[in-house]
């Protein structure tokens, strides 16, 4: 067959050859994959199989997406896609997966790739219970924690479903604790210390909130019981009786008297048991029986009695592990009633018409000094105060035969302006008998002194400001009581000299007002203190505070956070990948502070995601096509009555990736050759590859390697780095002959390279005859060495007829060129001498390295 025939080809490379074609075919790229947000509108563009196969297109899977057979588009259909309906709950911390199936290209290969419906936050928190229970121990300490079991579940996933809680209206006495060991714990911690008795039942609002862009909540009432514990015992109260009096001749089961305890503890805790003590006199236990569940001491027989007489009770209230509480009772037999002496009164303090004046919060004063008529003292008459109760702040103590009326503790005026003392007097008649008491009423008025303060309808005060206000506008009028009269109980007003410098106040009205334009996104709250001073000397004064929240207007527009954004993004990212976050605030709150972003001035493939805050992709970038864009970014928020506007430049740099394998320059073909004299001196460079890649940097870089045949049975070396290919060795008789050198042009890409190869075909011979192919080599060793390279991985496609099609043209192919071998040998014979000096130009020439190409591409480095 000549020179061209190579002697490493046979028919079973070849077939072996046309098996890998045939098993390439029947494979898809299983790196394609879409993803798209659940609940998107018809028509929503998910991703796009131009990108990756020839046309025509048919989705064989028609539910919730369809597809353009001409671009190959894929878009959402009416029929929505809900990732909570379609994937089930054990797959939440997963991707949701749909697969889809597709044929494709003129051939109609049959492919599978996957649709990742993507969560977004539909689903707010949940709980399973709207009101949670829970009982504390009124001794739990300050610190205790309980687990709350019912938490809110969340259906969405990521940050859609993750939860954070807080307790509203908890007056400070509960706070809640997290714990994230197993999955998220939730504890309710108590702050402060309880008491069942001073409030038994909180109510407050567990919030969950989860962590999407726009946060979604529930509530549900967690609603804790204090439960009692024995910390209080029994007490005898202020209305149970001291001294009862009944007549000589009361009946059996006669109802003496109720004494009354209390304990503030509930159940069991606040049992009470009432005894006689063990140091009553026989004579009362024989007369008088005490009910130990009521109280009630009743008579145990008719009473049948000529004489006053006066009986002591002591009663006894116990409780469970409490000592016990005392009351005694004194009950006073009246036979008959009789007529007791006068009382004269001598007053001591300052009076007026026979009434008592006394200024209030005097300490214990003498009032008044009090005495019977004649000589009844020594005969055993007696003055009492009556009263109902015993509240009344006076005593009645006796001296030599006479009685000082005197104040037990201050009296208030704003309590009470004015007391009746009524004095009572008890004796017995000559024959010894108990006489009905005689009474004598005395009259005391309390005098006003400056003891009150001013005192505010209530502590503090709300109020809600629009900023840009104008100068001099009222807020509101503040008022607050004296309960003193006269100047004591004449109130002005005042600011904290802390207070802002922009409100003012009328001293007499209490008419607050702005001196000044208020500006929220300066201060958006203000606090002041009003003081309230009455006209007493001293003065008294109190205080009040007024919460003054300042409304927004739009009065600011969206300010980048730098007026030139610079990304970088690598050319493989898919359609909607995020290129970068696009940094913007607004000061302003509420939709006065809702912005908005979109392309302007811009023809890049370029969108706003405006819930993300961020600039993605619409289509796929190519480095090589174009490295550089540059748009402006126009923001504006949702404002009113008019939106405000700003724009940033943005300039987006595309990174390179290993896309593109090297592109063999020289020689121009496979079947090339180069004729080698046998004199050539071992180190002689015979002959240049040249290769280029489009892409840049490490992934530019080009290696050379020679594949076959085997490095120490070659007389030629490829240098690695440039391409250059040398003698190795002086040439012998055995070199004589056609070498084919199988060279591997690689890149030196991540994360893997990228390659093509080339046949430099040497012809060792002395005769000047040009060298001339017939065809080119045939690689016959591993397939993946001829294999064009590919990035993604390869999956098989179920048709196989196509494949056992392409074999039968392929073996009718090899039959075929046997005959045309035989032909061609016989017309090269025929043609050998007349183109001898044509195929020596030709040799020549495409050896030869053009000028433009050998200053760009050759190198002596």
């Amino acid at each position: 067959m000549g020179h061209g025939t190579p002697d490493n080809m046979n028919w079973a490379g070849l077939l072996q050859n046309l098996l890998v074609a045939v098993h390439l075919r029947q494979m898809v790229c299983g790196s394609v994959r879409f993803s798209v947000p659940e609940e998107q509108e018809p028509g929503f563009l998910a991703g796009s199989l131009g990108k990756h196969f020839p046309p025509p297109y048919l989705l064989l899977t028609g539910e919730y997406l369809w597809m353009d057979i001409n671009t190959g588009n894929l878009y959402t259909t009416e029929q929505k896609m809900d990732r909570e309906a379609l994937c089930p709950e054990e797959t939440k911390a997963e991707e949701c997966i749909m697969l889809h199936n597709a044929v494709v290209g003129p051939s109609g290969d049959l492919i599978q790739f996957p649709l990742i419906v993507e969560d977004v936050n539909d689903n707010a928190p949940h709980f399973e219970n709207i009101e949670i229970h829970l009982r504390v121990s009124e001794d739990a300490p300050v610190g205790t924690s309980f687990l709350l079991d019912e938490q809110a579940q969340d259906r969405d996933v990521g940050q859609n479903g993750e939860l954070r809680y807080h307790l509203e209206h908890s007056d400070g006495v509960f706070g809640l604790e997290f714990e994230e060991e197993d999955g998220p714990v939730i504890m309710l911690v108590v702050l402060r210390v309880l008491d069942r008795e001073t409030k038994e039942l909180y109510r407050m609002a567990l919030v969950a909130t989860d962590r999407g862009s726009l946060p979604l909540s529930a509530t549900a009432t967690l609603i804790v019981t204090v439960t009692d514990v024995n910390d209080n015992c029994p007490n005898f109260s202020q209305d149970s009786p001291r001294s009862v009096t009944i007549p000589g001749d009361s009946p059996k089961n006669f109802l003496v008297a109720r004494v009354t305890a209390t304990d503030l503890d509930l159940g069991p805790n606040a049992a009470i048991v009432y005894s006689l003590s063990p140091k009553v006199s026989a004579q009362a236990k024989e007369l008088f029986s005490l009910d130990s569940l009521t109280g009630d001491i009743r008579l145990t027989k008719d009473l049948q009695s000529d004489t006053s007489e006066e009986l002591l009770l002591k009663v006894l209230a116990i409780g469970p592990r409490c000592p016990p509480a005392d009351t005694q009772v004194t009950v006073s037999l009246v036979p008959e009633d009789n007529r007791g002496p006068a009382i004269q009164i001598g007053f001591i303090a300052a009076h007026h018409n026979q009434t008592l004046v006394l200024p209030e919060n005097q300490p214990p004063t003498i009032l008044a000094v009090l005495e019977l008529e004649g000589d009844s003292g020594s005969k055993g008459w007696s003055l009492a105060i009556e009263s109902e109760g015993g509240g009344v702040p006076f005593t009645l103590s006796p001296q030599n035969g006479k009685y000082l009326l005197s104040t037990s503790k201050p009296l208030d005026y704003e309590m009470k302006r004015e007391h009746h003392i009524s004095v009572v007097v008890h004796g017995r008649s000559a024959e010894g008998s108990v006489i009905a008491p005689s009474r004598r009423v005395i009259r005391v008025t309390v005098a006003d002194v400056n003891d009150n303060a001013p005192r505010f309808l209530k502590s503090g005060f709300e109020l809600d400001v629009e900023e840009n206000n104008k100068p001099g506008m009222s807020l509101l009028k503040v008022s607050a009581k004296d309960a003193d009269s006269g100047h004591n109980g004449k109130v002005t007003y005042r600011l904290d000299q802390s207070s802002s410098k922009v409100f003012s106040i009328d001293p007499v009205t209490g008419q607050l007002s702005v001196t000044a334009s208020l500006d929220r996104e300066q201060q958006g709250a203000h606090i002041i203190t009003v003081f309230a001073r009455d006209g007493g000397s001293p003065p008294l004064e109190s205080l009040a505070t007024v919460s003054i929240c300042v409304l927004d207007q739009n009065d600011n527009a969206p300010a980048f956070l730098t007026p030139h954004f610079i990304f970088f993004v690598p050319e493989n990212v898919p359609p909607l990948a995020q290129v970068g976050r696009i940094g913007l605030t607004d000061p302003d709150e509420g939709e006065n502070g809702n912005t908005e972003l979109r392309v302007v001035n811009g023809s890049g493939p370029f969108v706003v995601d405006n819930a993300q805050g961020t600039l993605r992709t619409t289509t796929n970038l190519d480095r090589e096509t174009q490295d550089r864009y540059e748009l402006y970014l126009l923001a504006s928020d949702h404002g009113q009555p008019l939106a405000l506007t700003s724009t940033a430049r943005v300039t987006i740099f595309v990174e390179d990736i290993n896309d593109n394998q090297p592109k063999v320059i020289l020689p121009s073909s496979n079947s090339s050759c180069l004729t080698v004299p046998p004199e050539t001196i071992a180190g002689t460079m015979v002959t240049k590859i040249y290769a280029i890649d489009e892409d840049s940097g490490l992934n530019s870089e080009i290696t050379y390697t020679a594949v076959a045949p085997a490095q120490n049975s070659s007389p030629f070396l490829v240098d690695s780095r440039s391409g250059n290919i040398t003698v190795s060795q002086q040439l012998l008789g055995k070199d004589l002959g056609m070498h084919h050198l199988f060279i591997v042009v690689r890149d030196s890409g991540k994360p893997a390279p990228l390659y093509t190869t080339v046949w430099v075909n040497l012809l060792v011979n002395g005769s000047a005859e040009p060298c001339h192919l017939d065809r080119a080599p045939t690689w016959t060793g591993t397939p993946d060495l001829i294999r064009t390279p590919s990035k993604a991985p390869i999956c098989e496609v179920e048709d196989s007829r196509y494949g056992q099609q392409i074999l039968l043209v392929g073996l009718g192919m090899m039959l075929a060129s046997m005959c045309l071998l035989v032909v061609a040998a016989v017309l090269y014979l025929k043609q050998r001498r007349n183109g001898l000096e044509q195929n020596k130009r030709r040799n020549i020439e495409e050896n030869e390295i053009p000028l433009k190409l050998k200053d760009k591409y050759y190198s002596d480095d």
